[in-house]
């Protein structure tokens, strides 16, 4: 099932040009209402379920109805992330509510250095992958 936006809790993200949601779908689905300040989803049919817009939403206004094999019939499956967990609140038809909590990272906010163990750039006009030493590769005959 597509996403779709609880009108009563979205606030058009207070105001922006760009909500959270038309920021972070991958699909260029989700648009504002600059009338009503409301966000939508433009086009549900292309919707892939992929629930960026659900986990970016601030105020929790926008659902996927889950499919039956991870939330009963009816139910709804609901994402609340922040920097350091994930928590997945499961609210079953019969008004029970279950949640789970999952850590998102192992290393502190910002301690990760992505070029710290890689080479200088070498000749950017070879065609070798920085992993390559540039020596000559045997050659397979067959």
């Amino acid at each position: 099932m597509p996403t779709f936006v609880w009108t009563d809790k979205c606030d058009g993200c207070k105001g922006g040009e760009v909500t959270a949601c038309m920021y972070i779908c991958p699909n260029n689905l989700m648009k504002l209402d600059t009338e009503r300040m409301k966000a939508f989803n433009q086009e549900p049919e292309q919707c892939w379920e992929c629930q960026c817009c659900v986990k970016a939403c601030p105020q929790q206004a926008i659902e996927v109805r889950a499919y039956q094999d991870v939330v009963p019939m009816g139910g709804a499956c609901i994402p609340l992330r922040t920097d350091q967990a994930i928590m997945w609140t499961i609210k079953f038809r019969d008004g029970e509510v279950k949640r789970f909590k999952f850590p998102v990272r192992t290393t502190p906010v910002g301690s990760i250095d992505p070029y710290g163990n890689k080479p200088e750039a070498g000749n950017l006009d070879d065609n070798l992958l920085f992993t390559e030493s540039g020596k000559e590769l045997p050659v397979i005959s067959s």
